[in-house]
């Protein structure tokens, strides 16, 4: 399965009870169809004292995968969500924003 997503783009979340939020992708697992999107769908984790995360225990705050059909990459002209595909120039695949033809831009990080 080719996703449109990476690492490193910004997205709004379409649909679920995050719609509308926008973030940049943390993580994405290809496996699974999933993504991890910066401040969007946050739960917390409860840890033990000990634990090399946090030596102290207490309530962390992380971002819980969503499915990646549920983001759209946001197109940085309007700011809104769009669809997009990809375009074969020889042996160069580039993501193309479908409605206004312009190539999206590169994840940042």
């Amino acid at each position: 399965m080719a996703f449109r997503i990476r690492k490193g783009d910004l997205v709004q979340v379409v649909t679920g009870a995050d719609r509308g939020k926008q973030g940049r992708v943390i993580a994405v697992d290809r496996e699974r169809g999933r993504v991890r999107v910066e401040k969007v769908r946050m739960q917390k984790r409860h840890l033990k004292p000990g634990r090399k995360a946090l030596r102290t225990g207490g309530i962390l705050e992380q971002e819980a995968y969503l499915d990646i059909s549920n983001v759209m990459l946001v197109d940085p002209d309007t700011n809104a969500p769009a669809r997009t595909r990809i375009e074969v120039d020889g042996d160069e695949r580039r993501r193309v924003f479908a409605k206004s033809g312009k190539a999206a831009p590169e994840p940042a990080g």
